[in-house]
C-alpha cells in the first residue's frame, strides 16, 4: 500500500518511542505492527414527545471525532512482547444548554460543556504460544462484556485479560476490569451497572470461553461475571449456522442467570434473561425473528455502556425490564447483489409487554429502527463511510414517546 507523507509522518511519531528501545524494536514487533486513524463525524438528534420532567424538549449535538488506533506485533523469542496504544480526540461542533445531552460529548441539559475533550490509553502484552495477556487499556468484545462504540468515542476500560488458544476450536478469556472511560468522559471512573439497580464497584471480574465444533457451525459458550460486591451473572449461550440449499439458516440461543452479592448494590437483582434469534438469508436478503424473556423480580443487569449479547438490545431500548417479554422481526438487504456494492440497510421492529408501572398498570412498549449504510469502494474516497440511523419508540413507560436520528460519516485512514 503507497502511503500519504501524513499516514508516513503518523506512523514513524507513533512507533518513535519503540524504535528508541533497541530490545523491542525486532522485526516482528515492527513487520506485525497496523494503525489506523478514523474520523467520526456524528450528528444526533432525539425529540422528545413526552417531554420529561427536566423540561427538555430536544437533545442536539453535533461532534467530531479523532480515534487513533495502534496494535505492534510481538517481539520474538519463547515469551514474545507488545505495545496497543489508543487516544481519541472529541470536538464540538454544535450544542447548547437547551438541548445538550446526547451522549457525543461531556455536556448535560442545562450545560452544553467544553469545546473538546481527550482520552488516551494503552496496554502492555505478552505472548506465549497462542497465549496473550494484556494489561492496561482494554476495549473488550466477549459476550460477558462488550465495550460501547455507539457514539463518538469508544468505551475504555483499565485492567488485565489473557486470551488463550491453545486447543483447535477452544477460545478462553478470563480477566479483571477495575475502572472505566465513559465514551463522554475524560476521567475513570468505577465500573456502574445500568439505571435499574445502582451498583459501583473498582472490581470486574470475568471468565469464560467458546468452543467450536461441527465443521465451525456450532459454537457453545460458557460465562461467569462478576461486579464485585453488586452482582454476578452466569451465561450459556449456543450459536448454530446450517446451509440447506442457497439458504443460509442461523440460531443464536443465550441464557442468563443474575443475582445480587453484595454491599454496594442499591436496590435488587434477581433476573434470569432468555434471548432468542433465528435467522435465514439467501442472496442479498437476511431475515430474522428474535425473541426475549426477562423474568424474576429485578430488570436485567449489565455493566453500563456496554453492549449486552441480547436479542433485543437496540438503538435505544433494550427491552430487559422484570417479567418483560419482546418480539422481534427484522429484515436485511446487501444491495451488492444488485450492482451497487457497499450499501446495505436493515429495518426492524421490536414490541415488548408484560411489565409493571410504577401505578401497577401494564406496561407496553415498541421501538422501530431503519439504519442504512453506504461506504465507497474505490478511488479517492475509498472507505468513506455514510450512515443514517433512524427510530422511534413509543412507550407508557418513564422513558415515554421519542424520535431520534443518527448521522455518521467516518473514514478509515490505514498509517501502517
Amino acid at each position: 500500500m503507497t502511503q500519504s507523507p501524513l499516514a508516513r509522518a503518523v506512523a514513524f511519531a507513533t512507533l518513535g518511542t519503540c524504535l528508541c528501545l533497541p530490545s523491542l524494536a525486532q522485526a516482528e514487533f515492527i513487520k506485525d505492527s497496523k494503525a489506523s486513524l478514523e474520523l467520526r463525524n456524528f450528528y444526533m438528534n432525539r425529540d422528545f414527545r413526552d417531554r420529561p420532567a427536566s423540561g427538555q424538549a430536544k437533545a442536539e449535538e453535533w461532534a467530531q471525532g479523532f480515534i487513533l488506533k495502534v496494535e505492534s506485533g510481538f517481539t520474538e523469542g519463547t515469551v514474545g512482547f507488545g505495545l496497543d496504544a489508543y487516544a481519541g480526540t472529541g470536538l464540538k461542533l454544535s450544542s447548547d444548554d437547551d438541548r445538550a445531552g446526547t451522549g457525543l460529548l461531556p455536556s448535560a441539559f442545562g450545560n452544553e460543556g467544553p469545546g473538546s475533550y481527550g482520552e488516551a490509553s494503552a496496554a502492555v502484552k505478552a505472548k506465549l504460544s497462542n497465549t496473550v495477556l494484556k494489561v492496561g487499556g482494554l476495549m473488550p468484545k466477549l459476550p460477558i462484556v462488550s465495550s460501547g462504540d455507539s457514539r463518538l468515542l469508544p468505551q475504555v476500560f483499565d485492567g488485565a485479560m489473557i486470551t488463550s488458544q491453545e486447543i483447535a476450536g477452544l477460545t478462553l478469556n478470563g480477566g479483571q476490569l477495575r475502572q472505566t472511560n465513559f465514551r463522554n468522559s475524560t476521567n475513570r471512573e468505577d465500573i456502574r451497572t445500568t439505571n435499574y439497580a445502582t451498583g459501583v464497584s473498582d472490581r470486574y471480574n470475568f471468565g469464560g470461553g467458546t468452543y467450536q465444533f461441527n465443521a465451525g457451525n456450532t459454537t457453545a459458550g460458557l460465562w461467569y461475571g462478576e461486579l464485585q460486591d453488586v452482582y454476578d451473572q452466569k451465561m450459556y449461550n449456543l450459536i448454530h449456522t446450517q446451509p440447506i440449499g442457497d439458504w443460509k439458516l442461523g440460531a443464536n440461543l443465550a441464557y442468563f442467570d443474575s443475582s445480587e452479592n453484595g454491599r454496594n448494590l442499591v436496590g435488587k437483582i434477581d433476573n434470569n434473561l432468555t434471548s432468542l434469534m433465528l435467522s435465514a438469508g439467501i442472496g442479498a436478503h437476511t431475515f430474522r425473528l428474535g425473541y426475549q424473556d426477562s423474568s424474576g423480580d429485578n430488570p436485567f443487569p449489565f455493566l453500563g455502556e456496554t453492549d449486552p449479547a441480547i436479542a433485543s438490545y437496540l438503538q435505544i431500548l433494550d427491552f430487559t425490564r422484570a417479567n418483560e417479554q419482546s418480539w422481534q422481526a427484522r429484515y436485511d438487504i446487501n444491495f451488492a447483489t444488485y450492482g451497487v456494492p457497499g450499501l446495505s440497510a436493515f429495518v426492524r421492529y421490536v414490541t415488548g409487554d408484560g411489565f409493571d408501572l410504577a401505578d401497577g398498570s401494564n406496561g407496553k412498549e415498541w421501538e422501530r429502527d431503519l439504519d442504512i449504510t453506504y461506504t465507497i469502494q474505490e478511488g479517492t474516497f475509498k472507505n468513506l463511510a455514510f450512515r443514517w440511523r433512524n427510530a422511534m419508540v413509543r412507550s407508557n413507560a418513564s422513558i415515554g414517546d421519542l424520535d431520534e436520528n443518527r448521522l455518521i460519516v467516518s473514514y478509515t485512514l490505514p498509517l501502517f
